[in-house]
């Protein structure tokens, strides 16, 4: 099943600041829930998805590529590709994606196109559902990666100012007397939500059972059918 996506999210970073973040590739990995990165050769990173859907569990690997990082205009392609580890199904895509400044001064809109391709059990929950879980997997991943970046700037702002040769010590009565500077604590950020499963029930909840009820239902039924119809074959021999 071919389906083409478009989402945008905003990084509290200016454009050429949200550039390196997002290229970082390991350290926002973390961000998108049931991502992992297992290894990173130049612009080819390997890596693994693992979803979630009640009893059923998927575990996706695979690899992706940059095939264009033009940091003159902030644009972004990526190849991707995976299969499932333990089953036929397989995913890929190809990401394009661009900077560009938000209203707001200071932040960055950054715009996603996705050209999927899903084989195997996801398929079979339809065209529409896709759209929908993608979306609230970039609200979440935006929430993690404003989350991240802000601790990373309050981690910043607490460390002690280097202090200049002679600068800790002031002469009195020939005795050298130290003074100690206190950093001024960091300010709360929001915690970082990383889950090592994608959660698809959590994540969009009742409307994803709506869909996924019927399709499991038919599963059932057909099982059920099959069942019957080899027991009457097998009866049938004897």
């Amino acid at each position: 099943m071919a389906i083409e996506l478009d989402n945008s999210f905003t990084v509290p970073v200016p454009p050429e600041q949200a550039w390196d973040v997002l290229l970082d590739v390991e350290r926002i990995a973390p961000c998108m829930p049931g991502a992992s990165v297992t290894s990173v050769d130049g612009d080819e990173i390997a890596g693994q998805v693992k979803v979630k859907l009640g009893p059923l569990s998927l575990s996706y690997k695979g690899t992706a590529k940059f095939t264009e990082k033009d940091q003159a205009s902030h644009t972004i392609a990526i190849q991707a590709s995976g299969k499932e580890t333990r089953g036929a199904g397989t995913a890929s895509a190809t990401v394009n994606a661009g900077l560009k400044p938000a209203d707001n001064e200071g932040e960055t809109v950054v715009s996603i196109h996705t050209s999927l391709n899903v084989t195997g059990r996801p398929a079979q929950f339809g065209r529409s559902l896709l759209p929908e879980v993608s979306g609230k997997l970039i609200d979440q991943f935006a929430a993690n990666l404003a989350a991240l970046i802000k601790s990373s700037g309050a981690e910043a702002e607490s460390a002690p100012p280097e202090s200049a040769p002679g600068s800790g010590t002031t002469e009195a009565g020939g005795d050298a007397v130290t003074t100690a500077v206190a950093a001024t604590p960091a300010q709360p950020v929001a915690q970082l939500q990383h889950e090592d499963s994608l959660n698809l029930i959590k994540l969009v909840g009742g409307p994803l059972m709506k869909r996924v009820i019927p399709v499991a239902a038919a599963a059932t039924l057909l099982a059920v059918f099959r069942r019957r119809i080899r027991n009457l074959f097998t009866r049938s021999k004897t």
